[in-house]
């Protein structure tokens, strides 16, 4: 398993080169992306925070003090806007009661304690904790998505049905810890999925995994 999740990885990194992501100005930036795009895609999220760039809102202090309909409404095209607005505001009160909006004192804490907290927050599943984890924290966890999962299945690494946990432990158990590593990695399985592996009439003969 080992030896093929590596082979996987240099193929990808050789088809497609280093990604750069999470595309983020800052770690809260990153935070507030995880949240965004849940249930949509990137270029809606980019949309979201745009506007709250433009806006001059893209702040801890700023967000937390603001109306979750007005939030709602300079987010609208992540969709479910007054849901995502809910979220984000359970999430700003998340940070500053426990740690004063301060990203350095968060990332101080060990992964197992933030990730717990994290899923303790309203509207925060496993997705979206280990994104702001891995990108936003620096934190050694891989991200799993729907992506990973279609690509897994299909080249025999995993069977129907396997939860998230049962995908993430795959990479985890089978790689090192390395935060650069699970960033990039995951990243390319994000390209390939978005490019090439398809959910419907995916271009497996000309897919960079094609005979693997």
């Amino acid at each position: 398993m080992r030896k093929k999740l590596n082979r996987i990885f240099r193929r990808l990194y050789s088809a497609f080169g280093p990604q750069q992501w999470w595309p983020a100005q800052s770690a809260f930036e990153v935070m507030v992306g995880a949240i965004l795009t849940q249930n949509t895609n990137w270029s809606n999220v980019e949309t979201a925070i745009a506007s709250l760039k433009s806006n001059k809102l893209l702040d801890a202090k700023k967000l937390y003090k603001i109306k979750p309909e007005k939030l709602a409404g300079l987010i609208k095209s992540a969709g479910y806007y007054n849901i995502k607005a809910r979220r984000l505001k359970s999430f700003l009160s998340f940070f500053f009661n426990n740690y004063s909006a301060n990203i350095n004192i968060m990332a101080s804490l060990d992964l197992a304690t933030l990730r717990k907290q994290l899923l303790e927050v309203n509207g925060i599943g496993q997705e979206t904790a280990d994104s702001i984890l891995l990108y936003a924290l620096n934190k050694p966890i891989f991200v799993i998505d729907t992506y990973t999962k279609r690509v897994l299945l299909r080249h025999g690494l995993i069977k129907e049905g396997t939860d998230y946990r049962g995908v993430q432990d795959i990479f985890m158990r089978n790689l090192k810890a390395d935060t650069k590593l699970f960033n990039e990695y995951h990243a390319l399985l994000v390209k390939l999925g978005k490019d090439y592996c398809h959910k419907q009439n995916p271009k497996c003969e000309i897919c960079p995994l094609n005979g693997q």
